[in-house]
């Protein structure tokens, strides 16, 4: 769900938008992406999960506060977040140190994570000599930390050795080890064939923790402009 304005029917309007495009009566989970009036937004979900045009609720980008706010105003009228989505890979874990991937595991709650590859820069395709593009987003957002990222791309193709598997495949193992259900954009079948192969690496805890230190030493920070620490 977008910015949905002012009008008092917003959120139905919305989602009478999104099923005539998807061709289907019911959502399987509707999620609230922009945190920023939980009070004003949150209510309006109620009528559309009784009335059965959505199964589940989601939000994005909310911090732990805001889910716990989101959560107080549901369950008073028998209802709960079922889902999370929120920016978490090797170079970001706010949501971890936060406590929010605690919190949904005690209640319940699937925590998608999203840019687990960071736009590619965790894929192993770029380094200093084959920089993303000049002039795009991924450019100007990684291109002058890829230095930074070799130690951690090196040991991320270290790990891939033991289960031939890439990089990125890894990097989404590891994301899937913490717990969370990875959302990986996917244009091609070999793709698609790649992120189901990394749900059978299981890592080690000592892979786990030596890719979160490199992760972590890397100094790199990914926060992008809609986002914010949590």
């Amino acid at each position: 769900m977008g910015y949905g304005g002012s009008l008092p029917d917003a959120m139905q309007k919305m989602i009478d938008g999104s099923k005539e495009r998807l061709h289907t009566d019911v959502i399987d989970v509707y999620w609230i992406h922009n945190p920023m009036d939980v009070e004003k937004w949150t209510p309006d979900l109620i009528p559309l999960a009784k009335s059965g045009q959505i199964k589940t609720i989601g939000v994005s980008n909310h911090n732990l506060a805001e889910i716990k706010r989101a959560n107080e105003i549901l369950s008073a009228e028998g209802l709960k977040i079922s889902a999370v989505q929120n920016h978490y890979s090797l170079l970001h874990r706010s949501s971890e140190r936060a406590g929010i991937l605690d919190y949904c595991k005690e209640n319940g709650i699937t925590f998608f994570s999203y840019m687990v590859l960071e736009q590619g820069a965790l894929t192993g395709r770029y380094n200093e000599a084959n920089p993303f593009p000049e002039g795009t987003g991924r450019g100007d957002s990684y291109n002058p930390h890829l230095k930074k990222l070799t130690a951690l791309l090196d040991e991320l193709k270290i790990v891939g050795t033991r289960f031939d598997a890439s990089p990125a495949q890894v990097a989404t193992a590891w994301a899937i080890a913490k717990g969370t259900l990875p959302i990986i954009g996917v244009t091609k079948a070999s793709q698609v064939e790649e992120a189901a192969k990394a749900a059978k690496i299981k890592l080690t805890v000592d892979e786990i923790s030596r890719l979160e230190r490199l992760g972590d030493e890397t100094g790199v920070h990914t926060l992008r402009e809609w986002e914010k620490e949590m």
